[in-house]
């Protein structure tokens, strides 16, 4: 079992497990989470928590209609929802004597490189502490566009950045459904593409944000940067004893990783903020380990600034890499399809040769 042998592990918790169909928490389910991670705590593992639940708490609590309300009230809401969940962690976690800490973190965060690294050292400096740190998105200042929407993703995400052995995906499903057989669960998924996603229904329940199609944009995430993660039920009292038990889950399965951390952060982005499509010369030039050139580039979606992660896809759409752009989408368009020494020239001023160059990217 992949749990017993990890040293990190990101546990995810969904609003289905913390709060029942009502919105209130289900203290005796949270009691029994915390036994067993005390178990991994005697063992000396690290542990991370991923939270839901605010917004449903903060709901139950001021008896409001989770459909009436708009963003913005929604981030005030999180915020009253916040203070009951991190009290009610406090309470418990207190009682059986373990350390914790809240992080709240927003998609800036862990998309920008300078910020990832602060928030790895805080992690890491929770863990010298002996302390669980609890995680949740920052929803009371997250707007709709710089938001994850999902604590899914979220999860893989800190899972990545922290280097995290495990991440077990709690939810209310056991795991992913084989289509021929509808309760039959594939054991175990090597590789995430279209085909899988063509697997799933993409349900959500009253109060969770995400569905099992960003579940699977989390396992891909994982399987990029070394770590198993397992979709579960977390719907029983002891949830990880019971896991450990039955095995009854869906595990994906890493590549083995040879990307350093650079690199495993580039390529585990949630998102971009623009796509440069190239001409086949260019495809060819990446795959033999070349930068990308303004000659090879045919256009330009999106707007993003200098230091972006872009994608970069061939004429048919297809992702050929994943990099971090030395112009922005505006000076490249001005230049694209010159050659390099017509860049100053154009631009008015000197600059780099590359638009991204190699050390910056990750081929896909």
């Amino acid at each position: 079992m992949y749990i017993n042998k990890a040293s990190t592990i990101v546990i995810k918790i969904g609003s289905s497990n913390i709060v029942d169909g009502r919105g209130n928490l289900k203290e005796k389910w949270l009691n029994s989470l915390v036994k067993d991670l005390k178990t991994f705590v005697n063992k000396k593992k690290n542990i991370v928590i991923v939270s839901s639940g605010a917004i449903a708490l903060g709901l139950s609590y001021l008896k409001i209609n989770k459909k009436k309300i708009k963003l913005e009230m929604s981030q005030a809401v999180a915020s009253i929802g916040q203070i009951h969940l991190t009290n009610v962690y406090r309470k418990i976690f207190e009682k059986n004597k373990i350390k914790i800490g809240q992080i709240l973190i927003s998609l800036d965060d862990t998309e920008q490189r300078r910020r990832a690294i602060n928030a790895k050292r805080t992690f890491e400096n929770l863990f010298k502490l002996k302390a669980i740190p609890i995680v949740n998105e920052n929803d009371t200042t997250a707007t709709s566009e710089i938001k994850y929407g999902d604590n899914d993703r979220l999860a893989a995400r800190v899972a990545q950045i922290i280097s995290a052995d495990v991440l077990i995906n709690f939810s209310d499903v056991d795991g992913l459904y084989d289509p021929a057989e509808r309760k039959k669960i594939i054991k175990e998924v090597n590789n995430i593409d279209e085909k899988t996603y063509s697997l799933v229904e993409n349900k959500k329940n009253n109060f969770g944000s995400g569905g099992m199609k960003t579940k699977l944009q989390a396992a891909k995430i994982c399987i990029s940067s070394g770590c198993y993660m397992a979709i579960a039920n977390g719907n029983f009292l002891n949830p990880i004893k019971e896991l450990l038990r039955k095995n009854k889950c869906t595990w994906f399965i890493p590549r083995v990783s040879t990307l350093h951390a650079r690199e495993k952060w580039i390529v585990s982005s949630i998102g971009s903020n623009g796509k440069i499509l190239i001409d086949d010369g260019a495809v060819k030039a990446l795959k033999n380990g070349k930068s990308l050139l303004p000659a090879g580039i045919i256009e330009i979606q999106g707007n993003f600034a200098k230091g972006d992660n872009v994608l970069i896809v061939d004429k048919e759409g297809v992702d050929c890499a994943r990099g971090l752009t030395s112009f922005s989408s505006e000076e490249i368009r001005k230049i694209k399809g010159l050659k390099t020494d017509q860049i100053e020239k154009v631009l008015g001023y000197a600059s780099k040769s590359e638009i991204i160059h190699r050390d910056d990217m990750v081929k896909l």
